[in-house]
């Protein structure tokens, strides 16, 4: 298949590797250009501008937030205006319910699908294809697609024909990271006042009551005290936290750990912490433990 891809950041770069790998022929566009050399070195055709990336008639998108889409699709020389009729718009970034909204209705009026796809997964996940795709859309569409999401990741979880709700699952996950991190710094700071080490508190957490991935990948970080570089930066965490609670609103659910988190992130980026990852947000609950942080 021959697909555009747009993004080349964190998680962008490695999942265009992966489509190369599986012999797809990429297009990739990034907005700093020289993030796509090292993928033209791998194989990838340079698109110099936005429309031709939209030249095969599919194009993966994956971004840090609603305005750097936005910008991306939009406008006279966006991705509506470039794909083909018939062409099909993926979108991986993690983005709120309504622009999922928007983007559908916009490209089904151009006469061409937009796929909501947006995935679980640190960088190394994705560098790995060892994402899970979380995917909505026409059945007919996703199954053209089915192979780029094949080249990703290792498990695709087909959610609805409502390209919106793969984005609610993708906010409704991050939401509950979110909670795994403020409740693993909260636990660690409360035995870690009374001497006992993160790192071996961890250890006991994951080979007992919480082996889980989340737990094991962030409880780590968290005891190394290991933020930067960031897979993840603490102002997307409170990016998808407010996109959550906006879908909560319009849900009419009330999410009360949501308004905590946010709170709990704005604490972390008032104290200079936004460009850490998000797992930084436990350094809040040492902080106030009297731990520093």
């Amino acid at each position: 298949m021959h697909v555009g891809f747009i993004g080349l950041g964190n998680m962008g770069h490695g999942m265009a590797v992966n489509l190369l790998r599986a012999g797809h022929a990429v297009s990739a566009y990034n907005r700093s250009p020289a993030k796509v050399d090292a993928l033209v070195q791998q194989g990838a055709t340079r698109a110099i501008t936005i429309a031709e990336a939209c030249r095969g008639g599919v194009v993966q998108t994956m971004l840090a937030d609603d305005d750097a889409v936005e910008h991306v699709t939009f406008g006279p020389d966006g991705i509506v205006a470039s794909l083909p009729p018939g062409g099909t718009h993926v979108s991986s970034s993690t983005i709120s319910v309504a622009l999922s909204r928007r983007l559908c209705a916009v490209h089904a009026d151009a006469g061409q699908s937009f796929v909501a796809a947006p995935v679980f997964g640190r960088p190394d996940a994705a560098a790995a294809a060892k994402l899970f795709v979380i995917a909505a859309g026409a059945p007919a569409v996703l199954d053209v697609m089915a192979p780029l999401f094949d080249a990703i990741g290792q498990r695709t979880f087909v959610v609805s024909e409502q390209p919106h709700t793969a984005n609610l699952v993708k906010l409704s996950g991050n939401f509950l990271l979110a909670t795994v991190l403020e409740s693993l710094g909260e636990a660690i700071a409360l035995v870690g006042k009374a001497g006992v080490d993160p790192a071996a508190y961890v250890d006991i957490l994951t080979s007992t009551l919480f082996n889980a991935p989340a737990y094991r990948t962030y409880g780590d970080l968290i005891a190394r005290k290991s933020f930067e570089p960031a897979g993840f930066a603490a102002t997307l965490g409170l990016k998808d936290v407010r996109l959550a609670l906006q879908a909560a609103e319009e849900l009419t659910v009330p999410l009360p750990l949501g308004s905590l988190l946010r709170d709990r992130f704005l604490t972390l980026l008032a104290n200079g912490g936004g460009q850490l990852d998000w797992s930084a947000i436990a350094t809040v609950a040492q902080h106030d433990a009297g731990l520093g942080g």
